[in-house]
């Protein structure tokens, strides 16, 4: 082929070695990741799947687990080959295994990506749906504890998991091309608790691991407030509604009902494109 060849010609003129990686292309695809938690005993276990598949310019914007269309069995053969991954590099600690699968087949179609070596802005997809604080475990593990579950008691709790669906929301302009807006904040409105509806992550952690709020609920990682400012420097990521349900349908109309509760003045944001998102047939029938 002769875009190989360019390929090699290229690589060895700038780095010395012609040697070239090629890899599958798949025109209609799911991006699904799994959990992964190693320690230093030995023991590695997967926290099953996280669909990330609506994306813009390869940034996540809506990430859920359980995976929609996915059967059992096939859940556990995407574990099973993250720990594998794991497991071939000696790893220790949180990490994400990425994978690309086949639209028309996730279950059974589905190629190594990357892995995330730490944990992911989406972690607490797999928080709430599964009870679990990966971030204490995280912590717990570099001490050098033995991880205190094993994929069994995984495995039981993921068979009664709550539905979880996060949406990250950020300062820019959807209009204008999805660009960076910065300046100050001048008032903000995240979702209120109405019956115990809004909860903290440290609210819905505190019976960990594997015992999840069984009521619907969401869950509001703050990263600014009224007076705050975004600058240039740094991520414009503004902060994260999770919305957790025992059932696909539930969470997906609350993660709605939780953006159109959201509001930011004094800059822009994406949080009228992320309930379009949500509302969208093609996202509300489990698809991309």
């Amino acid at each position: 082929l002769q875009q190989l060849t360019t390929a090699r010609r290229e690589a060895a003129s700038a780095f010395n070695d012609d040697r070239v990686l090629l890899e599958r292309y798949v025109p209609r695809s799911r991006h699904v990741e799994v959990q992964v938690m190693c320690d230093t005993h030995g023991n590695a276990v997967h926290l099953y799947e996280r669909d990330c598949s609506v994306q813009r310019r390869h940034q996540k914007l809506l990430e859920e687990s359980p995976a929609p269309g996915l059967t059992e069995a096939q859940r556990r053969r995407y574990g099973e080959a993250a720990v594998a991954a794991a497991k071939a590099v000696g790893y220790v600690g949180a990490g994400t295994v990425e994978f690309i699968a086949d639209a028309d087949d996730p279950g059974d179609t589905f190629y190594f990506c990357e892995m995330n070596t730490r944990l992911q802005v989406e972690h607490p997809v797999t928080e709430c749906a599964l009870g679990v604080d990966l971030v204490e475990w995280q912590l717990r593990v570099a001490r050098g504890e033995v991880l205190g579950f094993g994929q069994e008691e995984v495995d039981r709790a993921a068979r009664n998991s709550m539905h979880a669906i996060e949406a990250r929301l950020y300062a820019e302009n959807p209009s204008n091309n999805f660009l960076p807006s910065t300046g100050p904040i001048w008032y903000v409105r995240w979702p209120k608790a109405r019956e115990g509806r809004v909860l903290t992550r440290f609210e819905t952690m505190k019976d960990s691991p594997f015992n999840p709020v069984r009521t619907p609920y969401v869950r509001v990682d703050v990263g600014y407030e009224a007076g705050g400012e975004v600058s240039a420097n740094y991520d414009p990521m503004l902060g994260k509604l999770i919305a957790s349900a025992p059932t696909r349908d539930e969470a997906v109309r609350l993660l709605h009902d939780a953006l159109a509760e959201t509001r930011f003045m004094g800059l822009s944001t994406n949080v009228d494109f992320l309930k379009a998102c949500a509302i969208h047939p093609d996202f509300v029938q489990g698809g991309v």
